[in-house]
């Protein structure tokens, strides 16, 4: 595979840089060596905030720290169950806490006056994964860069290429690579709703694999420039059920663009899906999203000029185990306007602001993209999103959650809120479902390929 990456000091965070190809370097032995000390493994800041608000990463939550025994397909339980809110934020007190808040979530503030809350938790760093996956970041660290461009990797190996980041578009690669354990299996629902609350369910089966993570590993032939295989089948509702997307993940998709099929249960073929990329609308969802909204940001890079803001305090979602409860269902959660916020957690925490303009020449219905990206996970927290008149469009949140089950950090839901149609997108609920995200599972690279489709088409 290829990566890319550039060393950068810890005191200089706060200064707005913008990519350019002339300062690319690795990063050296002696910054290397601040990770797992001054730097978390994964390179965060390993010290609290100054008024403590924010402590310490001390390991985060495993089954070995926490003293539970959760297989890797069990459904976790909430660590913290005993937390209550500290405060809330609201319409009427939000101007007190808008320092910690984005344009886009001070906009549901103003959009949902009498409804929009935010319960913020005590500050909990959750985030952990194995140590294998921590040698690894640290052999990125000193060994991967960003290929020609900024478009792709070099001398990469699995997730996180830049610990240390030294630009914005490091930073959205670390969110692009983070680890999700390698391989998943699931049922999630998708939910687009309505301005008035109404709304029709899309649930899907998913598969997510790493090249490394299929029988026999990484073949060096066949898995040249692949960051991921993926597979989803909706099963309802019926009008769409039988539609299966096949999505080989390139790196580089400038040298390579990404490999997409779908199967139509109605024509019973697999066509090419070239659409399914950048701004193409996304499958099953009314139009509520693009393509590379999924998985809060995904794809290539290449349309955008990336600056990385700095460093500041925000209020995200995190620890979201309320939200995956399964003694919810998914009306319990889905309300006009947004979701029942009363099931949420937001916490401060240090996240990246990276920001994203398209380029002179480029198009996309985003003009502009501001992330912010967790500094424990690489995991962006809260996107806003402009349109071309400079208007906040969209606001996307990732109400994560610690697998300690898996080591693993992924999302109880992902929300996308049009604040100015009112209406929005919920997606990766799993409440109802029998079983949660399946980490301990086994597939073949053939299972991943058009005549598989093909075959679960039938």
């Amino acid at each position: 595979m290829k990566v890319f990456n550039k060393a950068y000091s810890v005191a200089a965070i706060s200064v707005a840089m913008a990519f350019s190809a002339s300062t690319l370097a690795k990063v050296s032995e002696a910054d290397a060596a601040k990770l797992g000390k001054e730097l978390t493994p994964v390179g965060a800041v390993t010290a609290g905030n100054a008024d403590g608000t924010i402590p310490a990463w001390t390991g985060g939550i495993t089954n070995a720290i926490l003293g539970t025994d959760f297989g890797k397909n069990d459904r976790v339980t909430n660590p913290f169950a005993e937390d209550k809110p500290q405060f809330v934020i609201t319409a009427a007190n939000v101007d007190k806490y808008k320092d910690n808040l984005t344009p886009g979530q001070l906009a549901m503030f103003k959009k949902y006056p009498d409804t929009y809350t935010m319960p913020v938790y005590e500050t909990r760093r959750s985030f952990a994964q194995s140590d294998d996956i921590y040698d690894t970041i640290k052999g990125n660290a000193l060994n991967a860069t960003l290929a020609d461009g900024g478009n792709g990797l070099n001398d990469f190996n699995i997730t996180i290429p830049f610990p240390i980041p030294e630009n914005g578009l490091e930073v959205i690669w670390n969110h692009i690579t983070r680890y999700r354990g390698g391989h998943a299996e699931r049922v999630i629902t998708t939910i687009p709703v309505q301005r008035n609350g109404a709304y029709t369910a899309v649930k899907v089966e998913d598969k997510f694999y790493i090249p490394e993570a299929l029988k026999g590993g990484r073949d060096a032939k066949k898995d040249d420039n692949i960051l991921f295989y993926y597979m989803q089948r909706i099963i309802a509702p019926a009008r769409l059920t039988g539609t299966i997307a096949l999505v080989h993940e390139t790196v580089d998709q400038v040298k390579e663009p990404r490999k997409a099929w779908i199967y139509n249960s109605g024509q019973r073929r697999v066509r090419r899906a070239p659409n399914v990329s950048y701004d193409g609308e996304g499958i099953g969802v009314e139009g509520s999203r693009t393509s590379d909204n999924y998985d809060m940001y995904n794809g290539a890079p290449d349309r955008y000029e990336w600056t990385l803001v700095g460093k500041k305090e925000l209020y995200i979602p995190y620890n979201s185990y309320n939200l995956s409860s399964t003694d919810l269902e998914y009306k319990d959660i889905v309300k006009p306007g947004h979701i029942n916020q009363a099931y949420t957690r937001y916490e401060k925490h240090r996240v990246w602001e990276v920001q994203a303009k398209v380029k002179d020449g480029q198009r996309h219905v985003y003009a502009q993209r501001n992330f912010f990206i967790d500094e424990d996970s690489w995991q962006a927290g809260v996107i806003d999103h402009y349109d071309a008149r400079g208007n906040l469009w969209r606001v996307a949140e990732a109400h994560s959650v610690q697998y300690y089950n898996a080591d693993v950090n992924w999302f109880a839901a992902e929300t996308l809120y049009d604040v100015i149609a009112g209406r929005y997108l919920v997606t990766g609920l799993n409440n109802e479902e029998r079983k949660g995200i399946q980490f301990d599972v086994k597939a073949k690279r053939k299972d991943f390929s058009t005549s598989a489709l093909k075959r679960m088409g039938r």
